[in-house]
């Protein structure tokens, strides 16, 4: 071999050992596919590269085979637990400022938006609503701005109220209301000229013309009924009180 040849091969070999090493640290950092490698011709002036030597190719050999560099250790996986904490901490955080925020009164009367915001139970208080406090057994109408006890069962039929109208409420429902006069309804039958109050099952006799209207009563309050069922009914104290025993029907 001529010393022309032989520093050819060797600068030949210095490529092919560069590239190799070149590759290899890629494939360390970044695996990504070589590019296709394209042969150009030879001049026709140069002459074809006599293969390796077999100490070179060992060489070569050796480089190939050798064991790529350790791969970058793998970054630590979030932690599940730590994640659920972080997050249970934020719904808690803004769980409190809701409840803060709910409570804060906004106006002059100290209403809160607890006790504003209606629920689906809400009622809307207007004349004529019915209702019933859950420990007591009278029964209230709302007129003219204020809660009127319905004195009796007979008052109630009279006004035309049934069952179904009645809202059954909690108890202390009655304390943020205004309690206006009873309402009653007054007996009469035919065969006497005696009008009677019923209030709380007992039937109580208005003496005159005068008590009548002191009373607050109007014509339209009187309901006709059998004498008999009013002597059925116990007598209570007269209207106004102190006028002796009542006269019976």
């Amino acid at each position: 071999m001529t010393e022309q040849n032989r520093s050819r091969m060797d600068r030949w070999l210095d490529l092919l050992v560069e590239e190799v090493a070149e590759r290899l640290q890629g494939q360390a950092v970044v695996p990504s596919p070589a590019p296709p490698v394209v042969e150009k011709p030879a001049p026709a002036s140069v002459a074809p590269v006599p293969p390796l030597p077999p100490t070179h190719r060992q060489g070569v050999e050796a480089l190939v085979e050798a064991e790529p560099p350790a791969p970058f250790p793998p970054s630590p996986p979030i932690s599940e637990k730590s994640h659920a904490a972080r997050l249970m901490g934020r719904l808690s955080l803004g769980l409190l400022i809701l409840v803060v925020l709910i409570n804060v009164p906004f106006n002059r009367h100290g209403t809160t938006l607890a006790t504003a915001m209606p629920d689906a139970r809400a009622l809307i208080i207007r004349d004529g609503l019915i209702v019933k406090e859950a420990s007591d057994a009278r029964i209230y109408v709302y007129q003219n701005g204020a809660f009127r006890w319905i004195s009796s069962l007979d008052a109630f039929d009279h006004y035309g109220y049934t069952w179904g109208d009645v809202h059954i409420v909690e108890s202390g429902f009655m304390d943020d209301f205004e309690i206006g006069a009873p309402l009653h309804v007054l007996l009469k039958c035919y065969d006497s000229p005696h009008i009677y109050r019923l209030e709380d099952g007992t039937k109580r006799w208005i003496v005159d013309i005068e008590a009548f209207e002191a009373e607050g009563h109007v014509w339209e309050d009187v309901r006709f009924v059998s004498c008999e069922y009013l002597r059925q009914l116990p007598d209570g104290e007269t209207i106004p009180p102190g006028q002796g025993p009542p006269p019976q029907p």
